[in-house]
């Protein structure tokens, strides 16, 4: 601390000098600040030596407080800038950075797994009540409090040990950090359409709140040949008209920079405000995008067939009274433990006379399945558990009628009993179970995502199955059926005994002058024939060739059988007619030389062989690199494939929507419902985003 100043033979302390006053009124503090000390001869005499008195016996002396101070300015770790450096940079690791795996979790990292995890699996966020004190807080913050545990870093940034602008737990910052994730994948699913051409697929509902709302998927195909359909949002409409939908999607698409004219399909359902031919939808889409070419969902389409033309069949239409017997049976707990009663002893019995299989898992009890109304496979589920179990339903029904607990219960079961034991029924049982089978392959091959082509190369497949039915079925139909009431001692009528007719019926045959039929003709011709002629007839209206040019035309791209259906002119035609804007003059040209060549080198191609549809095709052409030389003919297959199907990806949404909004969730926010369904039905995308750019996005939207 000592230092000489040899021009004026003078001693000065410099921590002194940079730390006390230079104005202090003690004489011998100046000496060595100010004036410097010159008095040598007090120096060096013992206790009264002057350097010594200048430092003082006392810590808390003039110059030892000034050490101090000096020692501290010499420690540049404890500036206080240092100090405040550190504990930023620390806040904003803890804040906005996941650390390395086996590191504590970070206190914004956290948040965003819970949030995302609760997310995917449709859980509800907040709890009724989130007082500290208060037992069960909510998923969210009970999920916090459950990662915290496994790790004590983790407990010192969250929660109550997180700063109280910073804990990152309110329910708005858990709806940003939400609307973060749906961002970055409707991000994703842009990206993945980039400047293709896309379809779209609309469909509308009520939720939980009575509110109308609107679905949007996008069909389209990626890069890499696979046809996607992605949700896309779901909008609030205050109506449902055609033009109200219009505005809405057209809004959307443009908030995205989709492009309006890049639109090359419609699906949606047969209401009226969405197929109408002059103020539908679908209209009002084709005035501003002309070659947005609208299909009927093909699934909705099958329904109608199937469904509505089987109950025009007076008889058949009286089989539809088996819901109603269903809905007897399942009324009660009671009535339902007495069918689960009833088929254990069924199966004891049928062990006992080993007509039935012992292995492990064969003999599950069921309950009776209930048939959709816009699901032609329902009836098909409802017809196979009600054979499974006939004899149990049959037994239920006789306990109904003698211990029902009303008169109508009982005068009920008494109507279903005895129209369950009669032979018509159960012939029109085995019929119906007959052509649902048939169409059964259709009904699931149309709620997956199909190309166009392959779709009615399966409708032509039904319909020649059911041709066959008809002309080669009855026999085994009614062989079967008397095996079955043999074996449920069900009388069977004399087939060549007279057909008393009930008095509508016969008053319908009065006028048809139609009289004196036999049971078999009833039955073969009334029943058997005019429920399968109906079908054919609805699906050859409902699926007219004539009405489905472009489908035909697509047709031509087929490559099953050996490319047998491939025609260079009439895919020309496809492309003049139904793609005029998408190909210019010279490639038009240059299309037909291109499928010459193409005919001779893909078809002969061996990994170009044994494909079943065109999206197999159209993969195979990306993984061969034949798309890049034959890219007209890549062009044309994706516009096909773009075509819709059936709108079954909608509907999924909207039981998406039941699971996540439901009655005790009923006030959830638009904006906050869309979020949550684009994160449940897209985890795939939502998973594969990374931690650090939510954070990153979350702290760009609120800095």
């Amino acid at each position: 601390w000592l230092e000489y100043f040899p021009s004026k033979d003078a001693a000065y302390c410099f921590p002194c000098y940079l730390f006390t006053n230079k104005t202090s009124e003690r004489p011998r503090v100046n000496a060595f600040v100010v004036e410097g000390f010159r008095t040598w001869r007090k120096v060096n005499s013992g206790k009264d030596c002057a350097f010594l008195i200048h430092v003082g016996k006392s810590p808390s002396s003039t110059h030892n407080v000034a050490i101090k101070c000096c020692e501290d300015l010499k420690n540049q770790s404890r500036h206080i800038d240092t100090i405040i450096d550190k504990q930023i940079v620390q806040e904003i690791v803890n804040n906005l950075t996941r650390p390395v795996p086996k590191h504590p979790r970070p206190r914004i990292a956290v948040p965003v797994d819970a949030i995302r995890w609760l997310a995917f699996q449709a859980c509800s966020f907040r709890g009724h009540d989130e007082r500290h004190d208060e037992q069960n807080q909510g998923n969210f913050l009970k999920l916090l409090k459950l990662l915290a545990s496994y790790n004590e870093k983790v407990v010192e940034v969250v929660l109550n040990n997180a700063p109280k602008n910073a804990k990152y737990t309110s329910p708005p910052i858990q709806k940003d950090i939400l609307h973060v994730i749906s961002s970055n994948v409707r991000s994703v699913i842009r990206g993945e359409i980039g400047d293709a051409k896309f379809c779209l697929l609309v469909d509308k509902a009520r939720e939980e709140s009575k509110r109308e709302q609107m679905s949007l998927v996008l069909r389209f195909v990626n890069k890499e040949g696979f046809v996607l359909e992605r949700f896309f949002n779901l909008v609030h409409v205050k109506d449902t008209s055609a033009s109200t939908l219009k505005e809405e999607i057209f809004a959307t698409l443009s908030y995205h920079n989709l492009s309006i004219q890049n639109i090359r399909g419609q699906g949606y359902d047969g209401a009226s405000n969405m197929r109408g031919e002059w103020n539908g939808l679908q209209s009002l889409t084709l005035n501003d995008c002309p070659y947005a070419y609208y299909v009927h969902c093909l699934a909705h389409r099958l329904q109608l067939a199937l469904v509505s033309t089987s109950r025009e069949v007076i008889s058949v239409h009286h089989f539809f009274f088996l819901a109603f017997i269903i809905n007897i049976v399942g009324a009660s707990y009671k009535w339902n433990d007495e069918l689960h009663a009833a088929q254990v002893a069924e199966i004891e019995r049928l062990i006992s006379i080993d007509e039935l299989d012992t292995s492990s898992g064969v003999n599950q009890i069921g309950t009776l399945q209930r048939s959709g109304d816009t699901r032609w496979s329902s009836h098909f589920r409802s017809v196979s558990s009600f054979l499974r179990l006939y004899n149990p339903t049959c037994t239920v029904l006789g306990k109904i009628v003698e211990d029902g607990s009303t008169y109508s219960q009982r005068g009920e079961s008494c109507v279903a009993y005895d129209l369950l034991t009669s032979f018509e029924f159960v012939f029109i049982l085995h019929l119906l179970k007959e052509i649902m089978e048939i169409t059964d392959m259709l009904c699931q091959a149309l709620q997956k995502s199909q190309d166009i082509v392959n779709a009615m190369h399966l409708v032509v497949g039904t319909k020649t199955l059911i041709q066959n039915l008809r002309e080669n079925g009855w026999e085994k139909l009614l062989e079967i059926t008397r095996k079955f009431c043999n074996k449920h001692d069900i009388e069977i009528p004399e087939m060549s005994a007279q057909f008393t007719m009930s008095r509508a019926l016969n008053l319908a045959r009065s006028h048809r002058q139609q009289a004196h039929v036999t049971v078999e003709h009833h039955f073969q011709v009334d029943v058997f024939i005019a429920t399968i002629d109906s079908q054919l007839q609805e699906l050859n209206i409902r699926f007219n060739e004539h009405a489905m040019e472009l489908i035909i035309l697509s047709s031509a791209l087929n490559q099953k059988d050996g490319y047998r259906s491939f025609d260079c002119d009439k895919i020309c035609n496809l492309v003049e007619k139904f793609y005029p804007l998408d190909f210019t003059e010279q490639e038009k040209i240059l299309l037909k030389c291109q499928l010459q060549h193409y005919q001779f080198d893909v078809i002969n191609h061996p990994d170009m062989q044994n494909l079943c549809t065109i999206v197999g095709l159209c993969r195979k052409l990306v993984e061969t690199g034949k798309s890049k030389i034959y890219y007209l003919i890549d062009k044309l297959l994706r516009l096909v494939l773009t075509l819709p199907v059936s709108t079954a990806t909608t509907e999924r949404v909207f039981l998406a929507m039941k699971i996540i909004k439901t009655r005790l969730r009923s006030k959830m926010e638009d904006d906050f419902l869309t979020n949550c369904l684009v994160v449940y039905i897209e985890q795939a995308i939502a998973e594969k985003i990374s931690v650090d750019k939510i954070i990153d996005d979350f702290y760009d939207m609120n800095k």
